[in-house]
């Protein structure tokens, strides 16, 4: 059987039409979908900078910048009162040294709520400061009278703990009870006193609401 033998060359020449084709097609899709192609120049420069070394003779010769002297400003005191303005001068005289003993006990501030309700006392605790009830609107048009009792707590500092209500008088909201509690809240008093020391204690207080003819 006889052998061909096919040179490549045939083959290669096959294709350079089609190839040929393929690529004029390309360029013109390329232009016709880029019809515009611009192109840009760069430019670069190049700056040389050139050292220069100092002789030693040329630097000693080079003065370094001189410190400037801050100018000493002089304050005078004129004093215009005179000598005999010490006459004048007040005096104050100096609190003197008080020490703590580290060791004493400090009573703590009374709580409220927490006096016996029964306490021995000599001298009876005095009010100081009242303030009266503000009569309450609905009770005035209504022109209701009464009093309202008040079970009162007296600290031992003269303040007023705890206040409890023993006879009630419209309470509630805006009533007789909450006018009387809340005007003996603003009252001070000289705490009751047993043995020359103030004592906390319980007192009763009537709080009258009347109304003036």
């Amino acid at each position: 059987m006889q052998q061909k033998y096919i040179d490549w060359k045939d083959i290669a020449a096959t294709y350079y039409d089609k190839c040929l084709s393929l690529t004029i097609l390309l360029a013109m899709f390329t232009f016709m979908v880029f019809p515009e192609v611009k192109t840009t120049t760069i430019r670069s420069t190049e700056k040389v900078l050139e050292t220069i070394e100092i002789l030693p003779e040329i630097q000693e010769k080079i003065k370094p910048p001189e410190e400037v002297a801050k100018p000493i400003v002089n304050i005078e005191i004129v004093d215009d009162t005179g000598d005999d303005s010490d006459d004048e001068i007040e005096v104050i005289t100096t609190i003197e040294i008080t020490t703590l003993d580290p060791l004493t006990d400090i009573a703590p501030p009374p709580t409220a709520g927490q006096t016996p309700r029964f306490v021995v006392y000599e001298d009876a605790p005095v009010i100081t400061k009242r303030v009266p009830p503000v009569y309450p609107e609905f009770a005035r048009k209504s022109k209701i009278q009464g009093s309202v009792v008040l079970d009162i707590e007296i600290l031992s500092d003269g303040s007023i703990g705890a206040i409890e209500v023993f006879k009630s008088l419209m309470p509630g909201p805006g009533g007789f009870d909450e006018a009387a509690i809340t005007a003996v809240r603003q009252w001070k008093f000289q705490p009751a006193k047993s043995g020359g020391k103030p004592v906390g204690c319980w007192i009763k207080q009537s709080i009258v609401f009347e109304l003036s003819n």
